[in-house]
């Protein structure tokens, strides 16, 4: 075909599951109620940080609040199109469709990765420097943190969709995933995308790998100042929580981000990982683990009987 009647693509074919109908619908099924956890968790933890005196005034729970509004954001990037997906078998996206998703994904699964850096600094503060904890991570500072994580997933997130549009699409449309992501876009480019590709890869990879290892000095820092074994398992006790969100979210994200873009056959069972169950488990982890969190729910639920 000559270049200059070559067909510019107008909308992508998201891979499915499966081609079998029974299956998709049990999928569908899994899938809703991940979704309506996703919902009832999250918003059940940024209900109950609001109204409670002591959460809200904490900087942690403040915290918390934060991300689980991301959590929330993250998940519905994703999970409602790919429930209607489950109901369709075309599982066609247009290609504005496609870039938006991709620009949010991004926005948000950046901000998570700084404000869960974020959180690991309040935790160094709260455990290293008890004395100085309200002073240093005032409500201020707090709100400047939350406001720096998303200004970083916006202009992280930018750089990501200003390099792909960029690039030329004449087919094939078939995205080896459930969503729109930039390794499996960027593949179906009617171009040399080697360059493309390592830039996005120091972008992805460098934030993901470099926010991780801020993370575990982190922690790692904290367990080195704490001389007592009895101060230690303390302190493992506090950030448990935390390190079990971290290891969920940023060991799958470094998978697919923080290597050449190939393709792999888990990739998309990874992809649900960190865009489906991770959001979910979050507050799960967060509520079972945290007495305080636990009794302002139940405080919560008894108001709402009361009333």
């Amino acid at each position: 075909m000559d270049k200059n009647q070559t067909e510019v693509v107008r909308e992508f074919v998201l891979a499915g599951f499966s081609q079998t109908s029974s299956i998709e619908a049990g999928l569908f099924v899994l899938f809703l109620f991940f979704y309506v956890s996703t919902w009832v968790g999250n918003v059940l933890i940024m209900v109950t940080v609001a109204s409670n005196n002591y959460l809200n005034t904490s900087p942690m729970y403040f915290l918390l609040g934060n991300l689980s509004f991301l959590d929330l954001c993250y998940s519905t990037v994703t999970t409602p199109k790919l429930l209607a997906d489950f109901l369709d078998n075309g599982k066609l996206i247009s290609y504005d469709q496609c870039i938006v998703q991709l620009f949010f994904l991004h926005l948000v699964g950046a901000a998570e990765m700084f404000l869960l850096t974020v959180m690991a600094y309040d935790r160094y503060v709260a455990i290293c420097r008890p004395l100085h904890y309200t002073t240093v991570m005032s409500r201020g500072l707090c709100c400047v943190l939350v406001a720096a994580s998303w200004m970083g997933g916006f202009v992280h997130s930018t750089v990501q969709t200003i390099l792909t549009i960029r690039l030329p699409f004449c087919g094939p449309n078939q995205v080896d995933n459930f969503f729109c992501d930039v390794p499996p876009v960027i593949k179906l480019a009617c171009a040399d995308t080697f360059v493309i590709e390592l830039l996005m890869v120091s972008n992805s990879g460098l934030i993901s790998t470099s926010s991780f290892v801020v993370l575990v000095s982190s922690y790692t820092t904290i367990l080195l100042k704490i001389r007592s074994k009895q101060g230690r398992l303390k302190a493992l006790s506090t950030c448990a929580s935390h390190l079990m969100v971290v290891t969920l979210f940023f060991g799958p994200c470094i998978f697919i981000y923080a290597r050449p873009f190939s393709v792999c056959s888990v990739d998309k069972m990874v992809s649900v990982l960190y865009n489906v169950i991770t959001p979910m488990l979050n507050p799960l982890i967060y509520t079972l683990r945290n007495k305080e969190v636990k009794s302002a729910i139940w405080k919560l639920w008894v108001k709402l009987i009361t009333f």
